[in-house]
C-alpha cells in the first residue's frame, strides 16, 4: 500500500528537472519570436524608408520639371534672352548671379544653374505671364520723370504689368519696371512706376540710360503671375524662393517637400556653328555643363549667346528614407557610397557628365550611410528656343 501511494504522489505533478526543460524551451521559443518581430520590424522600416524616399523624389522632380516645362516663356528674344538685369524687388526676390567673362551679372534667361562641385546646385527658372507670350514696343523717347514715349498706341499694356527694357543691341543691359497708370485708348505714351507707389519692382524711374540708341520695351504680363523660381536644397530640405508666392521671396524661401538631400542640374548646349546652327529647324544637343561654357565660340564665358545657346536641362534629384536604419557593429553600412547621377549617355551619342553626389546634411548627428536613397532625373527641353524671333 506505501508504494502505490508513493507512486501515486510521484505521478501528481512534475520534477524539477522536467520544470528546467520547460522553462529552457519556453526562452528558446520566446527567443526566436523576439527575433522574428525585429526581422519583420527592420523589414517594416526598409520597405517604408524606400517608400517615404520614392514619394518625395517623385514630388520634388515633378514641381521641378513643370517650371522648367514653362521656363523662358517671353524671354526668347535675343535681344533678353541672357541680358544682364537691373532688378529690384520689395518683396526681396533676387535674380541669381552668374559670372560673364569676369564681370559679375544677373543674366535674365530661361534657366540660371549656381553650380556647387559635388553638393547642392542651385536653380532659377524665369519665365513672364502674358498670354500671348509677349508684346513689344519700341520706346522713341524717354521724357520726363516716368514716361516713355512709344512708337504706336499702346495696346496690350495694362495697370500692374512687368515691362522690360532693353537696348535693339543683342547682349546689352536691360531693367525691369513697371506700368504704374493704364493707357488711355489713343496714348503713345507709357507711364512706369513712380516712387511711392504700391508696386513691387523697379520702383521709380529706370536706372539705366537707354536714350541715344533704340530700346524695346517687352510686356512680360501682370506682377501677380511672373514666374521667377529659385529652387534649391538646404539641410535636407527641398525650398522655393518665387515672386508669384506669398511669403517664399525673401531669405531662403518656402519649405516644399522634406528628405531631399540633393538637386543637381546640367545645360544642355547646341554647339553647331555657322548655319548649322538653326533653332527654328529644331534644337540639338551637342554638350552637356553643370557650369556655363562659351558654346557660341565668341570667346567670353557666360555671355548672352551662351543663354541663348542652352536647349534643354538635365536634372536630378537625390531623396533619402525618413527614418535611420539601425547600424551593424561596424558603424551604418545601409548605403556603402554616394549616389551617383546622370551617368547615361542621353541623347545617343553626347557625352556623359557624371557626377558623385554628397548627400550628407549639415548637422545630422546621424551618419549619411544610415539611410537609403533613391536617384531621380529627367531632360527637360526647353521649348521657347525655336520659337525665336530671328
Amino acid at each position: 500500500m506505501m508504494n502505490a501511494t508513493h507512486i501515486r504522489k510521484r505521478h501528481s505533478g512534475f520534477s524539477v528537472i522536467e520544470l528546467m526543460v520547460s522553462i529552457v524551451i519556453g526562452l528558446l521559443a520566446l527567443m526566436f519570436a523576439t527575433k522574428l518581430v525585429a526581422n519583420s520590424e527592420q523589414s517594416k522600416q526598409a520597405s517604408l524608408g524606400g517608400s517615404d524616399a520614392l514619394q518625395n523624389g517623385m514630388v520634388a522632380l515633378f514641381s521641378i520639371t513643370n517650371d522648367a516645362s514653362q521656363a523662358g516663356w517671353g524671354l526668347n528674344d535675343p535681344l533678353v534672352n541672357g541680358c544682364n538685369t537691373v532688378f529690384s524687388d520689395t518683396g526681396g526676390f533676387a535674380l541669381a548671379g552668374a559670372m560673364r567673362g569676369t564681370t559679375a551679372v544677373t543674366p535674365l534667361a530661361a534657366a540660371v544653374i549656381v553650380p556647387n562641385t559635388t553638393g547642392s546646385d542651385q536653380l532659377s527658372l524665369y519665365s513672364g505671364s502674358a498670354m500671348g507670350a509677349t508684346g513689344s514696343l519700341e520706346a522713341l523717347t524717354f521724357l520726363a520723370g516716368n514716361q516713355v514715349g512709344v512708337e504706336r498706341v499702346v495696346y496690350g499694356f495694362s495697370q500692374g504689368d512687368v515691362i522690360l527694357a532693353a537696348p535693339e543691341t543683342v547682349g546689352g543691359n536691360c531693367e525691369l519696371a513697371q506700368v504704374s497708370a493704364a493707357p488711355g485708348p489713343n496714348d503713345t505714351t507709357l507711364n512706369l512706376a513712380a516712387a511711392g507707389t504700391d508696386l513691387r519692382f523697379n520702383t521709380g524711374a529706370l536706372t539705366t540710360v537707354f536714350s541715344g540708341y533704340s530700346t524695346r520695351l517687352f510686356n512680360l504680363g501682370p506682377a501677380t503671375g511672373l514666374s521667377f523660381h529659385t529652387w534649391s536644397v538646404q539641410n535636407g530640405f527641398l525650398k522655393l524662393r518665387a515672386t508669384d508666392l506669398s511669403g517664399a521671396s525673401t531669405g531662403t524661401g518656402s519649405t516644399v517637400i522634406d528628405n531631399v538631400v540633393s538637386l543637381k542640374a546640367q545645360y544642355g548646349f547646341d554647339k553647331r556653328v555657322g548655319a548649322a546652327f538653326t533653332p527654328t529647324l529644331g534644337p540639338q544637343i551637342s554638350v552637356w555643363s553643370g557650369s556655363m561654357i562659351d558654346a557660341d565660340g565668341d570667346g567670353v564665358v557666360g555671355g548672352a549667346g551662351d543663354y541663348q545657346r542652352v536647349v534643354a536641362l538635365r536634372i536630378a534629384v537625390v531623396a533619402r528614407s525618413k527614418n535611420p536604419e539601425k547600424p551593424a557593429a561596424n558603424g551604418c553600412i545601409t548605403t556603402t557610397v554616394e549616389p551617383k547621377v546622370f551617368a547615361a549617355s542621353e541623347p545617343f551619342g553626347v557625352v556623359a557628365v557624371p557626377l558623385d553626389v554628397n548627400v550628407g546634411v549639415v548637422g545630422d548627428p546621424v551618419d549619411w550611410k544610415c539611410y537609403r536613397y533613391r536617384v531621380f532625373e529627367t531632360i527637360v527641353p526647353l521649348r521657347n528656343t525655336g520659337w525665336r524671333p530671328q
